[in-house]
């Protein structure tokens, strides 16, 4: 697995991490504990080095799979997770990213994930009722103290990172980025990230699962997927952007690989600085992922597919209305 430094950063990362959130959380079908700690450790066999969770997933729970799976390589790897929430009676009761909370998160996920340094610590989520000068400024307590090595945030609006940039260097953005959600393109984030040497991990850098070809008009979603609730994965929409899924199978035609290959494969031709982290609870995509490493498209390539991609319409929002405007803030 080539390997990848989040912007000015250092940190080194495998090309392609592991979305470590639908194992257990959000997607329908669970993994058990055992068989999530399994799946991780095959990922770590083939040389993954990054993986991504949150004290959400679950709540809790999927840290704890996380935490465990890696604990026999624990120095080889590095495990982001993050805060931001309130977190009542297992569900999400609004956003808390108050120094005190910040700083009472961290240490309830050292000891959930079994770790003494939390590897990078994302705001999961801006927190409009907090300033973002003070949330960079108690994760730079916990960075002196030894309890954080990275500043992260996930989904901000690009002045809100040069504000926070400036009390903390940040080292990484986790914002959703793919074929089929180019905002960061548009919103000033990849402008961002160069201009201030920070890397950008792309999270449903498949689309959810849809741009992998798996999915169509007449794929029923069980009600505890979140996806049942999305814009984009209304039968209608589905069917309108199809079209983004025959291009990608077209391309990987070519290069004897598969769509989710050629979807990723795009991410990594963007910039050096970008690290998609797909999600799986299968051994067979998990590999199929890390393969999309090896995968080069050409320049021309690249052309095609931009060419073809722009004259595709996507249809629907990435997030109902009340989720939308928790990004960008």
């Amino acid at each position: 697995m080539r390997k990848r430094i989040l912007g000015k950063s250092g940190l080194e990362v495998s090309a392609i991490g592991f979305g470590c959130m639908g194992i257990n959380f959000s997607y329908g079908h669970a993994l058990s504990k055992a068989e999530g700690i399994t799946l991780i450790r095959q990922a770590v066999e083939r040389s993954e080095t990054f993986f991504d969770t949150a004290e959400v997933y679950g709540p809790y729970t999927n840290e704890e799979i996380v935490g465990e799976a890696l604990k026999p390589v624990r120095d080889q790897v590095v495990i982001a997770t993050k805060f931001g929430f309130n977190i009542v009676d297992g569900k999400i009761s609004g956003m808390n990213s108050r120094p005190e909370q910040i700083r009472r998160v961290a240490d309830a996920s050292l000891k959930r994930l079994g770790i003494e340094v939390i590897d990078l610590f994302y705001q999961h989520r801006v927190d409009p009722d907090v300033p973002i000068e003070d949330v960079a400024g108690a994760v730079k307590q916990l960075i002196a103290e030894g309890k954080v090595r990275h500043f992260g945030l996930s989904e901000p609006g690009a002045q809100t990172v040069r504000r926070a940039h400036e009390v903390q260097p940040v080292t990484a953005l986790q914002n959703e980025y793919s074929l089929w959600t180019r905002g960061p393109e548009t919103n000033g984030i990849l402008e961002a990230c160069e201009e201030l040497g920070i890397g950008l991990v792309a999270y449903s850098p498949l689309g959810k699962g849809f741009l992998t070809g798996a999915m169509n008009k007449d794929t029923s979603l069980a009600d505890n997927d979140f996806r049942k609730g999305l814009p984009r994965f209304t039968a209608e929409a589905m069917e309108k952007n199809q079209a983004l899924v025959d291009l990608l199978k077209r391309i990987a035609i070519q290069k004897q690989a598969t769509a989710a290959q050629v979807a990723l494969a795009w991410l990594l031709a963007q910039k050096p600085w970008i690290v998609p982290i797909p999600g799986t609870t299968k051994l067979h995509r998990l590999e199929e992922n890390l393969g999309a490493a090896d995968v080069e498209l050409t320049a021309s390539d690249l052309a095609e597919i931009e060419q073809a991609a722009a004259a595709i319409k996507i249809e629907g929002e990435r997030y109902p209305a009340h989720l939308m405007a928790t990004t960008g803030r």
